[in-house]
Formats: C-alpha cells, sequence, structure tokens
C-alpha cells in the first residue's frame, strides 16, 4: 500500500525558503515518479517539479532556477527546497507518485495514481 506524507508548510516572507518533504511508504524511489503539485484559491493543480527513477527531474517554468527537487532513498522521503519566494507561490502543495514514468506529460495529474493529503504554504509580508 503507497502512502505519502507530505510536511514542511508554512507562512514566510517574500525571499523567503522553505524545505517541504514527502514521507513514502510502498514506492521504490529509485524507481518510481514522485511530482509535486500545488493549488492556488480558485486555480487549477499545477505540477511543479517531479523527480523520476534514478536522475531525471523537471521543473515548470514558473519555479525553475528556485525550486529544488531531490530525494532520500534510504529515508524513503522527496524534498522540495523552495527559495526566493514569491506570493504567486502560494499554494496548497502535494506531492503524487506513479509506477510509471511520464517524459510526455510528467505535469498532469490524471498520471499519478497516489496523493498526499497537501501542506499549505503561504507567501506573504
Amino acid at each position: 500500500q503507497v502512502q505519502l506524507v507530505e510536511s514542511g508548510g508554512g507562512s514566510v516572507q517574500p525571499g523567503g525558503s522553505l524545505r517541504l518533504s514527502c514521507a513514502t511508504s510502498g514506492l521504490t524511489l529509485d524507481r518510481d515518479s514522485v511530482v509535486w503539485f500545488r493549488q492556488a484559491p480558485g486555480k487549477e493543480r499545477e505540477a511543479v517539479s517531479g523527480i523520476f527513477g534514478l536522475i531525471d527531474s523537471y521543473y515548470s517554468d514558473s519555479v525553475k532556477g528556485r525550486f529544488t527537487i531531490s530525494k532520500d532513498n534510504a529515508k524513503k522521503t522527496v524534498y522540495l527546497q523552495m527559495d526566493s519566494l514569491e506570493p504567486e507561490d502560494t499554494a496548497v502543495y502535494y506531492c503524487a507518485a506513479s509506477r510509471r514514468f511520464f517524459p510526455v506529460g510528467w505535469d498532469r495529474a490524471d498520471h499519478y495514481d497516489y496523493w498526499g493529503q497537501g501542506t499549505q504554504v503561504t507567501v506573504s509580508s
């Protein structure tokens, strides 16, 4: 049984940093895919960053250069380091997983079978 549990959200001022964690069980992180999505009020859920198999990682244009995805296979945890945060980054952040890899369409929410409960990130002065 796959379970995903996010943590690390909170409130931060613009320009600040947060690190989100997605603790997993039931996955093999050097083979399976894990993606961070976010959803702001009144907006559609959007993919932020994904990490696939051994080394592949992807980022949306809106976070490229500011966010970094990584994983610790021993701890079975995927991280999202978020730097230079902006008010537009305010959203509930979810991690999602699949046993498949989507080099095309990695950012489609319907490709992922397993979801966490989400963690709130608020960027405000």
